[in-house]
């Protein structure tokens, strides 16, 4: 940056040349502004065996609300698996074909997390996002599987790592 009046510029992490909107798997990871803890409240656990016990906030229920709501705005769209965490959101999102195999008309997956975005901030009043999201391509079954886990898994490894971020 020679001119300091000039913003920095983001690296493009999408995939160069592939179609998002391609029938698939994908795991879409979409943070709060700021990383603020928004989408939960009182966060605690069990004795014994860790299990994660936390409600939803206001916002978390709006967010909530919002995801399972792609189903219904687009036919060929599903929402797999999904977390809400206190300060970012996990989502296993399939585009489906139809049963020739050919691929339904289906938004991109910057579509349909720029439409959720937008529906959560408009209901709350103000933007909770930071800019952008981070996706992955699911390749095959094993990673899919891996996906499904790790979202199954992020509410007890965010309360197991709290310490390490108080």
């Amino acid at each position: 940056m020679d001119n300091i009046n000039e913003s920095p510029k983001r690296k493009n992490i999408r995939l160069k040349g592939y179609d998002y909107s391609a029938v698939g798997s994908y795991h879409v990871t979409i943070c709060t502004k700021n990383k603020e803890h928004l989408f939960w409240n009182n966060v605690g656990a069990t004795c014994g065996r860790p299990q994660v016990e936390y409600t939803l906030s206001e916002y978390g229920r709006i967010a909530d609300n919002e995801i399972q709501r792609i189903t219904d705005i687009y036919d060929a769209v599903s929402v797999d698996k999904y977390v809400v965490m206190p300060n970012h959101i996990h989502m296993l999102v399939s585009i489906q074909a139809d049963e020739c195999g050919r691929p339904q008309v289906a938004p991109t997956i910057s579509r349909i997390v720029q439409q959720f975005k937008g529906a959560v901030s408009k209901q709350i009043g103000f933007s909770v996002w930071q800019k952008g999201y981070i996706d992955h391509i699911i390749r095959a079954q094993a990673d899919y599987d891996e996906t499904w886990i790790y979202i199954e898994e992020n509410p007890i490894k965010w309360f197991l790592k709290k310490d390490e971020r108080t």
